[in-house]
């Protein structure tokens, strides 16, 4: 064989394997390829929608916490009022019932007083009739000179 010949086998036969792969080898090879790249171009998609939404998560994280933060302090300050409203409040009912406690002393005072002037004044009768019967010596019936002892009671 020539030289000449083998080499037109070996372009025929190399043809013939360039066909064979463009046609049965070459169309999975390519559609492998492009499957791996859309897969990796929707990694990367997914990747950035991950990332805008951690950011958004993270957005959404500080706005709550803030926000949360207001209410606890608007709670706290609440409580404070209802604390002080209610100290308030106990301490006008701890007065009305000390000027109540000191309105009823100062009336138990007042009744004791008078109780000790008329029981004084009983006494001071009694001491006056006997200074006088000592005085007259003579007994001086106290049925006899009641108004006299009563006229004498209301003078004192």
């Amino acid at each position: 064989m020539s030289i000449t010949g083998t080499l037109i086998v070996q372009m025929i036969v190399f043809m013939i394997l360039v066909v064979f792969t463009m046609k049965f080898i070459w169309p999975p090879l390519t559609k492998a390829l492009d499957e791996r790249t859309n897969k990796v171009a929707e990694g990367l998609a997914a990747a950035d929608h991950a990332k805008v939404a951690l950011t958004n998560a993270h957005q959404h994280v500080v706005v709550e916490l803030a926000k949360t933060r207001n209410e606890t302090a608007a709670r706290i300050a609440d409580a404070e009022r209802r604390a002080m409203m209610i100290i308030e409040e106990a301490q006008l009912r701890a007065s009305e019932e000390a000027a109540k406690i000191l309105a009823s002393a100062q009336e138990d005072v007042h009744q004791q007083t008078l109780k000790a002037r008329e029981a004084l004044r009983s006494q001071v009768a009694e001491l006056a009739v006997k200074g006088a019967e000592q005085i007259l010596r003579k007994e001086i019936n106290a049925g006899v000179h009641a108004d006299l002892l009563n006229q004498l009671k209301a003078e004192l």
